[in-house]
């Protein structure tokens, strides 16, 4: 059986949709290509046991439409498996008619965290195959493969037609949609899979160079991701739809150390890497953090390669900080997300605006680089909360414990905490999918859309002071700051642009 991992192209004048491993959907005026961990994972599992897989992401090659399908008619699968989301499900809705049409004995296999939650809507809308719950796809399309190959046993996570002709489960659930159609189910998927029995990602089936560029995350290019687990150990933040779908809580799961540190080692060995980002959602810290930074450290490969991870502001102590840094660890992102301690505890952030500065200050006393994620426009927030959280952010970058921020509009997805409180606040604006692709607010804040957009650029304007331009001067050692520096102003004028007051909505 011949399979193909798939993004179609999503041509849009908003600019590129970063949808790949991404959890706050945008589109990006500046391009970035984020590489997508579980589809990898999914692609490489398939190859290891001897299935022919293509890799066709017509998005990070920047193919038109229709050269993606042209190049899917050249691999000719037999069925493609499909990562969706909110903002962009109404035109996969529309894509897999067309594909349909173009290819009518083509098996369309979806996933993503939209679809984990409401499996039976895409069914009522689009010609689609199966449905893949859960965020172990990669080991359950593997179990999907081969249930059609060799009609062995679906376990839990499935959706499809009850009367499909090539997938069956004898103790099915049948569900009858809201548009009245007969769904199969074996049930919510059981997040339990070692992760340690994953192969090695395939970078050059899964188009490596694709993704090693055009990533602010990189200071030292070609780089590349990993992904130590599933997905964070924190697994409670209220506006997280990975941690309340794909991850819910109770299922995190990490790689072994061991595991991890050979995987970067196999990258390090045979690709020319030179920087590597764990995009877990948060890192696992303690004794396991010590151990993955001694291999990296006894094996010699801290000077090898560069390491960068999601982070949690109270996740370790001073002495970690500078053993993350010794293993060769040197951009920290954290999840900020508001100045507003009300609102940190309304989120389940679990966290103090105290120990947001002592952790930034720690990692930045350890020589290491701290990026910090902030959002606006949570539906309690007025405009004085608002403007507390951009005067916070701003103090961190005049105290200079952080070097980096990227400013989002909050968007309550569906399955989320959030978007329920949304539902029973009446605070949604708008429930058409596409307006939830951060273009605007799509929540009722006391906050105009346009002062919005305004304060979040101000907020991405929250490092200029002549102090922290001075010290940023003062850092640069070769040309690799300078263009490293440079490619930051960029990126900020790229963001300004996306939050622009003047832009097109649609």
């Amino acid at each position: 059986m011949k399979i193909a991992v798939v993004y179609p192209p999503l041509e849009s004048p908003k600019g590129v949709p970063l949808l790949s491993q991404n959890r706050q959907f945008q589109y990006f005026h500046t391009p970035t290509y984020i590489y997508p961990m579980v589809p990898a994972y999914a692609a490489s599992n398939l190859a290891a046991h001897g299935f022919h897989v293509t890799w066709l992401d017509g998005i990070a090659e920047k193919w038109s439409y229709d050269e993606w399908e042209r190049r899917l008619a050249l691999a000719s699968p037999d069925l493609i498996l499909l990562e969706t989301k909110c903002p962009v499900i109404k035109r996969h809705w529309q894509i897999a008619a067309r594909i349909r049409q173009r290819f009518p004995h083509l098996l369309q296999v979806w996933v993503g965290d939209h679809v984990t939650y409401l499996p039976q809507e895409s069914f009522d809308h689009a010609p689609i195959d199966c449905i893949i719950t859960g965020g172990d796809y990669d080991f359950l399309v593997l179990d999907l493969v081969r249930h059609l190959t060799n009609r062995t046993p679906l376990p839990p996570g499935f959706w499809f037609p009850a009367d499909h002709p090539r997938i069956s489960a004898p103790h099915a659930q049948i569900v009858i949609s809201p548009a009245g159609r007969a769904l199969a189910t074996t049930g919510p998927a059981q997040l339990t899979h070692n992760l340690d029995e994953l192969p090695f990602i395939d970078r050059d089936l899964t188009r490596w160079e694709l993704y090693a560029y055009e990533n602010g995350n990189y200071k030292y290019t070609p780089g590349t991701y990993v992904y130590s687990g599933r997905d964070c150990w924190w697994n409670k933040c209220t506006f997280c739809v990975w941690d309340h779908t794909l991850n819910p809580p109770g299922t995190y799961r990490s790689f072994s150390p061991e595991r991890l540190f050979a995987e970067i080692k196999h990258i390090v060995d045979h690709y020319p890497v030179k920087e590597i980002f764990d995009d877990a959602g948060t890192m696992r810290a303690g004794n396991w953090l010590r151990r993955f930074c001694q291999l990296m450290i006894e094996s010699g490969y801290n000077k090898k390669v560069v390491l960068g991870c999601n982070f949690r502001f109270d996740a370790c102590d001073q002495d970690l900080y500078h053993l993350m840094k010794k293993a060769g660890f040197r951009f920290i992102l954290y999840g900020l997300e508001s100045g507003n301690q009300a609102t940190l505890d309304r989120i389940q952030k679990g966290l103090t605006l105290q120990q947001i500065e002592d952790g930034a200050r720690m990692c930045k006393a350890a020589g290491l680089e701290p990026h910090v994620t902030v959002m606006l426009g949570y539906p309690w927030e007025t405009l004085e909360d608002a403007q507390r959280t951009i005067d916070f952010a701003r103090s961190l970058f005049r105290k200079g414990y952080i070097d980096t921020l990227q400013a989002t509009i909050v968007i309550p997805y569906p399955g989320t905490p959030l978007y329920q409180e949304c539902k029973e606040n009446s605070w949604l604006l708008t429930e058409d999918y596409d307006d939830f692709d951060m273009r605007q607010p799509v929540m009722s804040t006391p906050i105009s859309p346009a002062d919005m957009l305004r304060l979040t650029q101000q907020l991405y304007k929250s490092f200029l002071s002549p102090a922290f331009i001075t010290r940023k001067i003062l850092s640069i050692r070769n040309w690799q700051d300078v263009r490293f520096l440079v490619m930051a102003g960029v990126r900020v004028l790229g963001h300004l642009l996306d939050f622009s007051p003047k832009q097109s909505s649609r």
